[in-house]
């Protein structure tokens, strides 16, 4: 049986319409029916559906947040809870798909070069730390497990730079954008589909980078200009200095894709995956 942690977030509702196109059964779960940092929740809920395989979605996601009114919730999401769901794995004998973030790095690599999954970690910010850390409860505790680090994640089920590009344009005749972030953005559908496609296949377990991938170099002003191109808003270019934010942002979160291409999984373009987004069915 598969469990779905935060199956109501971004990625987790993703993933559930995915196994449903496939009628593939699982169990679904976000907090209300198991809170991951309580170990006796979490074991009760294992011990019922007794789960072979988990994809571990449910995470904290508020970057800014976890530098300071967040920090403690940060901590016990994404540290004590991924390891309550590594020991509660490794009790009922699950395989484990983690999935990570690219702030686990330091973000300082030259632009053109891209992270390696075996590149040396080093998180500058609260939620990288602790992101990191689960990370590494993950691999001590268990032998059957896939780590996924993704990066600039978007999707139809939550709040994302899409819908945000898109909602300020109804507003705005003129945007400005940073063009010294660097990276890939990532469609939920195609994370959902690397997620399932390592499992089901029974690929190596280990780290992984998942990312659409790019022709060239891209920046979040690349994918504002993109998101907008058939409107009439303006998009223009600034540095980081004019968005100040309580995290550090990342200047360079390209990760590379040779681990993932190697296992035979095609990985679209970021822009080929943002057009079948737009087409998407969305279901509430």
């Amino acid at each position: 049986m598969i469990l779905i942690t935060g199956s109501n977030g971004q990625l987790g509702t993703e993933l559930r319409y995915l196994l449903d196109e496939r009628d593939e059964e699982y169990v679904a779960v976000d907090v209300a029916e198991m809170d991951i940092t309580k170990a006796e929740k979490v074991d009760e809920v294992f011990a019922q559906v007794r789960p072979t395989l988990v994809y571990h979605c449910a995470a904290f996601t508020a970057v800014d947040a976890a530098e300071d009114e967040g920090k403690e919730l940060d901590y016990a999401i994404n540290v004590t809870g991924t390891e309550n769901i590594a020991q509660a794995c490794k009790k009922y004998d699950a395989a484990l798909v983690y999935v990570s973030t690219d702030y686990v790095f330091n973000g300082e690599k030259p632009i053109g070069q891209e992270w390696e999954v075996d590149d040396k970690t080093d998180p500058q910010t609260e939620y990288g730390r602790t992101k990191r850390l689960g990370e590494e409860a993950v691999e001590e505790t268990l032998d059957r497990f896939y780590i996924i680090r993704t990066a600039w994640v978007f999707g139809n089920y939550g709040k994302n730079f899409v819908f945000t590009m898109q909602n300020l344009a109804k507003k705005h005749n003129t945007l400005t954008v940073v063009n010294d972030q660097h990276g890939r953005p990532t469609w939920t559908r195609t994370l959902a589909e690397f997620m399932t496609y390592l499992a089901e296949n029974q690929k190596d377990f280990g780290y992984y980078h998942l990312s659409n991938d790019a022709k060239e170099d891209t920046t979040w002003y690349d994918f504002a200009a993109e998101i907008l191109k058939d409107t009439d808003v303006v998009v223009k270019p600034v540095d980081s200095s004019q968005f100040p934010a309580k995290a550090k942002r990342p200047f360079n979160s390209t990760m590379s894709l040779k681990k993932a291409k190697a296992t035979g999984f095609v990985i679209p373009t970021w822009q080929e995956a943002l057009q079948e987004f737009y087409k998407q069915d969305v279901k509430k």
